[in-house]
């Protein structure tokens, strides 16, 4: 009892002070505790040992209880009560705290670690054991991964449009499901065989198949599910089955297969039933059996209509002709429900911020979109319906408008009623009925901004065919009041102000129209046109560039290209354009002479030939282009050839005498001296009065020593004489002097070479009535040097002057030519000089021409 405290009268409650909070749970300023964070940074992680009178917070030979001073003796605990058992007076040791003893807890912390499950004599634990994986299910498990991950690459493969490796990807699923297979039955497990993968393998190959258009392979992978009675619903296959058939345009088995699936699928699945009898009804309108495609079609009509099939049984009605069911079914077509939502749900909220962001989420989100098409998709059908029934259904096809406007406005489309007014109205233009088109497009002066804008361009349009350009402007003037950013009415008025030669102004309305959109492409044409006119050719060539990026492989862009390059002298470029033109539009005539003259012009020769032939070979009838070929073979010296090209220039011109000396002249220089007598004698009789024909006559008889010869020379005295007066006559009266040698120095009609066009731009030709490109004729003066120098330097600088002039024929004197006095009234060779004779026949040719030169005529050549 000694040991044994008892509370005094004077004490508080035994009990009192549980609640006080001890500082050691304070948790909050760890950070700053440096007793803990010493703990913390050493090896065992744990707090410097502390003596026990630290520990408790009590100053040496001061005992502490949890009352603070109420209790003077003995220990306490961690949670500051008294602790059981407690230390005598005396100093004896008082037994272990139980509870935190039995934990493995030591208040010193020597040498001890906290061990509460006494492992530590057991040493670590020992380490996971792997699975082997030679085991016959792990090698079964990883084929079947790999197989499954071959399937996935096919598919994703497939979808970028990377067919060939989808195929390689599904083959090789294959081989492995094979083998995994066969280790299967090695293993016995046969019965285990995975059936979905097998059939997800076949599956996706028979679609690689089909994508690859190998559809017997496709057709072979699809027979072996189908025969597989394992497989379940794998009888709906028959589907694709049947869409392989009608790809290759098999369309009673693509039927067959159509049918065999159609049993397959229960009654339940209407849907689907409806798509195959879709199929069904689509391969009857393709076998032209309407009568069994609008049964399929009615059917689905009465399950669940849509749009696509009311206008599929809409064209078999058309087909057999019936009226009163194409009025009918029409209106089921304007009857069919999108199940769409309202579109003012997308309209905007003044007040609701919230309300905004939302729809600005939702304006474009895949929902939103799907519904765009199938409006646009709808409206598509219904336009498209009209115009197919309405020629049809009344006895006219303004009768048969009327009644589908009529049907419109009742329905639930009333704006499409304004698009079949404005269809109708080109349906009067298409007929060129333009008075009542221009009285149903002025019907729609008082409608709303949208129709009458559309109405008000397409009447500037008819009034700008009509050349009626004041009402075209005036329109078009209409259009943009009600609707400014109507590109169409910008580029009419820009139109309008070309042809009026308003350039300045027109390109500005081009330039606004091109501002509201950046991708009309006629505004940008056109542009580029007036921008050429104004001579801004770089400019014009940067907008035919940009409509060339947008409008690929469009002759007349690659037109325009090509010709500003030749009109900036960058030929090599011109060349370029035009050779991709020619592959675009390869029988053009006009196309292949332009290249032909750029060729030429840098004196390519025998490719000139070429493009030039080509065009001859498309356009027999262009007269330049028979006169460039002529005077190439006559440069070559095969003038047996150029004969064929004036025999038919002849034949398009058989009043211009030129081409029928040429004739003679090719005649008489390849030496055939008879022949070509014959034809001078033929030019004679037709043209009588031709000076240059008599002077051959009388020179080739006189050569040949024909009687013929005086004859000629009187008859050519007596044109002489003529020719003299008439030109006395047109110059007033005033009479000229000269002898009779130097009035046979006159040209005749059309047989000199002067006369001869060189080259004309204004004869080409393109497929665009918007293309038209000038040009200027040429003239090479004659003379009298060789066919070499003279001629090639006459007709380069004639290229340089124009950067397309054409060859010429040959420009020099004949050998049975007379003395020139005037160039303007010599005669000058059609075909130039000819080649050197051997010396035996030149000498007296020579001779008759120095002796014919000099010689006067006499008095019994004059007409007495």
């Amino acid at each position: 009892m000694e040991q044994v405290h008892l509370a005094g009268d004077e004490d508080d409650e035994l009990y009192s002070g549980y609640n006080d909070y001890n500082p050691l749970f304070d948790t909050e300023n760890l950070q700053q505790d440096e007793g803990f964070q010493n703990a913390v940074k050493t090896s065992h992680g744990r707090r410097p040992p502390m003596t026990a009178t630290r520990q408790f917070g009590i100053q040496r030979g001061q005992m502490g209880t949890a009352a603070g001073a109420r209790l003077k003796t003995g220990l306490v605990s961690s949670m500051g009560r008294p602790v059981t058992g407690m230390a005598a007076a005396d100093g004896s040791v008082a037994r272990p705290m139980t509870a935190v003893k039995a934990a493995g807890y030591s208040s010193t912390g020597r040498g001890q670690s906290f061990d509460p499950m006494n492992q530590a004599s057991k040493g670590p634990a020992p380490p996971l054991e792997s699975r082997s994986e030679d085991t016959p299910e792990e090698k079964i498990k990883s084929l079947e991964k790999q197989v499954n991950g071959l399937i996935e690459a096919s598919c994703l493969a497939h979808s970028r449009g990377e067919l060939s490796l989808a195929l390689e990807k599904a083959k090789e699923a294959g081989r492995k499901e094979r083998v995994l297979v066969r280790q299967r039955e090695q293993v016995s497990n046969g019965d285990q065989v995975n059936l979905d993968l097998t059939y997800s393998v076949l599956f996706n190959l028979a679609n690689q198949y089909e994508a690859n258009e190998m559809f017997q392979e496709a057709l072979n992978a699809y027979q072996v599910i189908v025969k597989n009675k394992m497989f379940s619903h794998a009888g709906r296959l028959r589907v694709n089955v049947g869409n392989i058939y009608f790809k290759q345009r098999n369309f009673p088995k693509a039927v067959k297969y159509y049918r065999m699936a159609l049993d397959q699928v229960p009654t339940t699945h209407k849907e689907m039933r409806n798509k195959i009898m879709k199929n069904i009804g689509i391969v009857f309108v393709k076998m032209g059996q309407y009568s069994d495609a609008i049964t399929s079609f009615e059917h689905i009509m009465s399950e669940k209509p849509d749009y696509e099939t009311a206008f599929n049984l809409e064209l078999c009605y058309y087909a057999t002709g019936d009226r009163d069911k194409m009025k009918k079914t029409f209106q089921q077509l304007l009857s069919v429900d999108l199940n769409l939502d309202e579109e003012d749900k997308y309209l905007p909220h003044p007040d609701d911020k919230h309300a905004n962001l939302v729809l600005e989420v939702i304006k474009k989100d895949p929902l939103r979109v799907r519904e765009k098409e199938m409006k646009e998709g709808m409206e598509r059908f219904v336009m498209a319906a009209a115009k197919l029934i309405a020629p049809s259904i009344e006895q006219s096809f303004s009768a048969g408008y009327d009644w589908c406007v009529d049907c419109v406005k009742q329905s639930a489309y009333t704006d499409l009623a304004n698009d079949l007014e404005i269809n109708k109205a080109i349906m009067y233009l298409k007929q060129k009925e333009f008075a009542q088109a221009v009285e149903v497009l002025k019907a729609f002066e008082k409608k709303d901004s949208k129709c009458a804008s559309v109405a008000a361009t397409n009447l500037s349009f008819i009034y700008f065919l009509q050349a009626e350009y004041q009402l075209a402007e005036k329109y078009a003037e209409v259009a943009m009041a009600a609707d400014r950013y109507n590109t169409a009415a910008l580029v009419n008025k820009g139109n309008c102000l070309f042809v009026q030669n308003d350039l300045e102004k027109s390109r500005e309305f081009y330039q606004e129209a091109l501002r509201t959109e950046a991708t009309c492409t006629e505004a940008l044409y056109n542009l580029g046109l007036v921008n050429k006119k104004l001579g801004h050719l770089e400019a014009s060539l940067d907008c035919f560039l940009k409509l060339h990026a947008i409008l690929r492989n469009n002759a007349e862009v690659l037109f325009q290209i090509a010709t500003i390059y030749d009109m900036l002298e960058d030929t090599p470029q011109a060349t370029e354009w035009f050779t991709q033109l020619i592959s675009i539009v390869p029988t053009d005539p006009a196309i292949l002479s332009r290249l032909g003259e750029l060729f030429d012009n840098e004196g390519d020769k025998s490719q000139a030939y070429q493009y030039h032939y080509e065009s001859f070979r498309y356009f027999p009838s262009n007269i330049e282009i028979i006169e460039w070929l002529g005077a190439y073979f006559i440069d070559s010296q095969f003038v047996e050839k150029a004969i064929h090209y004036f025999e038919r220039a002849a034949v398009i011109q058989p009043n211009q005498v030129k081409w029928q000396l040429m004739i003679a002249s090719c005649h008489r220089r390849s030496g055939n001296y008879q022949h070509a007598l014959e034809t001078y004698k033929r030019i004679h009789k037709k043209f009588p009065d031709n000076i240059e024909c008599l002077k051959f006559l009388v020179r080739l008889c006189s050569d040949l020593g024909l009687k013929d010869a005086q004859e000629f020379a009187t008859k050519l005295k007596k044109a002489e004489k003529a020719k003299e007066l008439r030109e006395q006559r047109a110059n007033s009266g005033t009479r000229r002097s000269g002898s009779g040698r130097a009035g046979s120095g006159r040209g005749g009609s059309g047989g000199n070479a002067r006369g001869i066009r060189n080259g004309s731009a204004e004869s080409e030709r393109t497929d665009s009535p918007n293309v038209a490109v000038g040009g200027e004729f040429l003239e090479v003066d004659g003379g009298d040097s060789g066919h070499g120098s003279r001629q090639s330097s006459a007709r380069s600088g004639s290229a340089r002057r124009s950067g397309r002039a054409r060859a010429s024929l040959p420009d020099t004197n004949g050998p049975y030519e007379a003395e020139e006095q005037s160039v303007d009234a010599s005669y000058v060779d059609p075909l130039g000089p000819t080649t050197e004779r051997p010396k035996t026949a030149a000498r007296r040719r020579d001779q008759v021409e120095d002796e014919f030169g000099d010689e006067e005529l006499g008095d019994d050549l004059l007409p007495e």
